[in-house]
């Protein structure tokens, strides 16, 4: 049962194709609670099953983007009597839906554009998010830090590491993991970790602007490439030429093809 109070911590909001998801628990740095996971795993589905919708981003409201994971909401979810220590199928598929593999994977997977718009610091399983978007937009007042290795004596466990591996291979995969480095956006542009960054006063009209320019586009040749180009970077080179022939084929055969 999610408490009503847990409601405002999340807003979600449609405009010209867009769908908006942006965390409103100011008071505790916005902190990833489970049910503002779930707000946003509603929002995917949304985004995936809708074809009115085009675009889906992902913000903060207030100082932070986010400081990471309530632990001690997330806590609450663990069952106090379940044995932690037991491998097995149960344990696994408990540990999976608190980390939000799923949503992560939906996030990567939906075949249209999700951006993460970071206004301010971005923490622990924030980071995961953000690397399981499209694109990652920042202000001048973000910052990006994984500090389980540090603080926690954990790795980041929402798939953070096989992906900023495959997004900036092991040389600063390592460096962000290994070392609780806090990064600035304009160090973690220069890695390749934030496509822009841009003015903190005028941040959220140039994320809105990008969003539209993104939703004006065809949507059928947008999600066949993210789909191409998010394959070719998991398989062998002739796979990934078998597959760009194929998305090209089924555009050119699509009512969607402009002369």
């Amino acid at each position: 049962m999610v408490d009503d109070s847990s409601l405002s911590d999340v807003e979600v909001s449609e405009s010209e194709r867009i769908i908006n998801v942006t965390f409103c628990r100011d008071a505790k740095l916005n902190a990833i609670t489970p049910a503002m996971f779930d707000a946003l795993d509603a929002a995917v589905i949304q985004l995936e099953q809708r074809a009115d919708l085009r675009v889906l981003v992902i913000r903060g409201r207030g100082r932070y983007f986010t400081a990471g994971i309530d632990i001690l909401t997330v806590g609450a979810t663990v069952d106090p009597g379940g044995d932690a220590s037991r491998s097995g199928y149960d344990f696994r598929r408990r540990y999976r839906a608190d980390a939000r593999h799923d949503l992560f994977d939906r996030l990567e997977m939906v075949e249209k554009p999700v951006i993460l718009a970071a206004n301010g610091p971005c923490m622990g399983i924030g980071v995961e998010m953000a690397v399981s978007c499209d694109f990652r937009l920042a202000s001048e007042a973000a910052s990006f830090r994984l500090p389980e290795v540090a603080k926690l004596a954990m790795i980041p466990g929402s798939g953070g590491i096989s992906r900023l591996t495959r997004l900036l291979g092991t040389h600063w995969a390592k460096w962000l993991v290994m070392t609780d480095a806090l990064v600035d956006a304009s160090a973690a542009t220069d890695i390749g970790l934030v496509h822009a960054v841009y003015p903190s006063e005028t941040f959220d009209r140039d994320v809105d602007e990008f969003a539209r320019k993104l939703a004006a586009l065809p949507a059928e040749a947008l999600g066949l490439a993210k789909l191409a180009i998010d394959a070719a970077s998991e398989v062998d080179r002739r796979t990934a030429r078998d597959i760009d022939r194929l998305a090209q084929t089924m555009l050119i055969q699509s009512e969607s093809l402009r002369p």
